[in-house]
């Protein structure tokens, strides 16, 4: 079974390059992150006719998740039971199904925008809803993950530069309290192989020859229970999706399965 998640950054631009990217790699179920869309607009017809399911929760703007499979989708849950939400609105970050054999989240953590903010804040409260959201499942026998943008890169090795993020958020001690706090529940960090570079980095700004450059973060997690860590047979990030015109700023992190 093939497991990937991928901040798309707008379904509707990085379209061609899904639907294409799904025939040519026979992927089970992605996960997605930062749709950009309404859950109307979702281009749900279009994932159909290539015999995937969709699951969306998206009101536009800026956020919006998904599950896309073509082994199933049920037991759906959209939102973070607990979800503290921000300036008065609980913003679609989460979702979660049952597809085949696995129970997967699609998640897009809060950014944080600066140490100090009411958003930073967010974030951390928005972690803590997280681990209470799946703490039951991360401790159970059925192969489970919570996959997608964490917005934290878990140790200086996941940043091209760490001496630049000094004081900046993704890299502050609090976050990466949080994703060990997350990591106790019963959750493994199922880390990529680097293949080509030595980082397996997920995420690239687009100024400043970032991706050329090699200048990324490792943003973009899969964090497995132990019956998930045991059947994994592979894991890696392809770069490939990042090249080229009309890529996404984020590559798909790829887990194979054996279930």
């Amino acid at each position: 079974m093939r497991i990937a998640t991928w901040n798309v950054n707008s379904i509707t631009a990085r379209l061609p390059r899904l639907l294409a990217w799904l025939e040519a790699t026979g992927t089970d179920v992605v996960c997605i992150q930062e749709t950009k869309t309404t859950a109307e607009q979702f281009p749900a017809d279009e994932l159909r006719e290539l015999g995937y399911e969709s699951a969306v929760h998206a009101t536009g703007r800026w956020n919006g998740v998904a599950l896309v499979s073509r082994v199933g989708l049920e037991d759906v849950v959209k939102g973070l039971p607990g979800d503290p939400g921000y300036d008065g609105v609980q913003e679609p970050r989460a979702i979660s199904a049952t597809c085949g054999p696995v129970r997967l989240w699609s998640v897009y953590v809060p950014n944080g925008r600066e140490v100090g903010h009411a958003h930073y804040a967010y974030k951390l409260q928005w972690f803590e809803a997280l681990k209470a959201a799946v703490a039951g499942d991360a401790g159970g026998s059925r192969p489970f993950a919570v996959l997608g943008d964490y917005n934290v890169a878990p140790t200086d090795d996941d940043v091209w530069d760490p001496a630049l993020f000094v004081d900046s958020t993704h890299v502050t001690p609090a976050e990466r309290a949080a994703l060990a706090d997350l990591r106790g529940a019963g959750l493994t960090d199922i880390v990529p192989r680097p293949l080509k570079y030595d980082h397996p980095f997920t995420y690239w700004d687009y100024r400043q020859l970032g991706f050329p450059k090699n200048r990324g973060m490792r943003i973009d997690l899969v964090y497995g229970n132990e019956p998930f860590a045991e059947a994994v047979t592979d894991s890696y990030v392809d770069r490939e999706e990042r090249k080229g015109k009309g890529a996404s700023d984020h590559a798909p992190v790829v887990v194979d399965l054996d279930v």
